[in-house]
């Protein structure tokens, strides 16, 4: 018998769309890009530990107006070496971080779906359901996060 496959987590991930949006995912080769230059071991252990294949990933537009939920990505590779951390030239270069023993980690994600109407943080708040959700939490900074399915199902009802 077939073991049946594990239900998916669900997952947010921020962004400044100055910096990569979910248009540029959207137009990215195969709508796939590697998620780089996480620098919080927090939001790095979500990325090498627990996020999975299949998981699904808010994609949230940080410092925009308005910041908002503007779509919906897959997890379709597992945490691996940030190799931007290794690169003296990146941005996000640590000359900390070696190679043997890789301090950060990254995963790909690949584009779903793009919301019509992006879900502004200010919306979100306005949902009394949800504001138990970290996103929503007074101090939560974190650029990964995990969604409690609760959470996810009534996010994607409100995005249509």
């Amino acid at each position: 018998m077939a073991e049946k496959a594990a239900k998916p987590n669900y997952w947010l991930v921020k962004s400044e769309p100055s910096c990569f949006s979910i248009e540029d995912l959207e137009k990215a080769p195969k709508k796939t890009t590697y998620w780089d230059g996480v620098r919080n071991y927090q939001a790095r252990n979500f990325m090498r530990d627990s996020m999975k294949v299949g998981d699904l990933v808010f994609f949230y537009h940080s410092n925009s107006e308005p910041s908002a939920i503007a779509g919906i990505a897959e997890i379709v590779k597992e945490g691996y070496p940030d190799f931007t951390a290794f690169d003296p030239e990146h941005e996000h270069h640590d000359p900390k971080s070696d190679k043997k023993k890789p301090t950060w980690f990254m995963v790909d994600i690949k584009h779903v779906k793009t919301f019509k109407t992006p879900l502004s943080l200010e919306k979100l708040k306005s949902i009394d359901s949800l504001a138990d959700m970290m996103l929503l939490q007074k101090g939560s900074r974190l650029s990964v996060q995990p969604v409690g399915e609760k959470h996810w199902q009534q996010i994607v009802k409100l995005a249509g």
